[in-house]
């Protein structure tokens, strides 16, 4: 971990509440990727009703396409949140001095599902322990999340 991360001790700001904003911005994240998951597969039908059936083949590729789209266009931006996430007032940060590119933001929601399918009740127990609120996903990638107003506030006190 670098050196320079906000410490749970010194701005609690930043951590407060942080499980339950997290458990808010996914489900406000899942009705958004139902809504895409939804809009795609109207369109692959439409699609292949019009090419007589061979749209219908794009449809397994298209759908998690479309998904990791929402997950670039979203973490791979400025504000590093979801629209779940910015709507909670949390944001990404990377954790090991590397900068949150599109490479990052693109293994950050793939390896939360993966570790979501196989160790739910591991990742959301580790997230109880660590100091920093932390999902196994999140030590994995070496990202952190934190509340994004006093985060500001924090890297703003430490550039100087």
């Amino acid at each position: 971990m670098s050196s320079n991360l906000p410490d749970p001790h010194t701005a609690p700001e930043l951590f407060e509440g942080l499980l339950a904003r997290r458990v808010v911005a996914y489900i406000i994240d899942l009705v958004i990727l139902a809504a895409i998951t939804f809009a795609t597969l109207i369109v692959g039908i439409i699609g292949g009703i019009v090419t007589l059936g061979a749209a219908f083949f794009a449809l397994p590729f298209a759908i998690p396409i479309a998904i990791a789209l929402y997950y670039g266009a979203t973490l791979g931006s400025v504000q590093r949140a979801t629209i779940g996430m910015r709507m909670m007032d949390i944001v990404l940060t990377p954790t090991r001095g590397a900068p949150l590119n599109g490479i990052r933001a693109f293994i950050h929601p793939v390896v939360f599902w993966i570790t979501c399918w196989f160790l739910t009740p591991f990742s959301f127990l580790f997230a109880l322990f660590s100091p920093r609120r932390e999902m196994l996903h999140d030590m994995i990638v070496g990202t952190l999340m934190v509340r994004r107003s006093p985060m500001e506030r924090h890297w703003a006190g430490n550039t100087a």
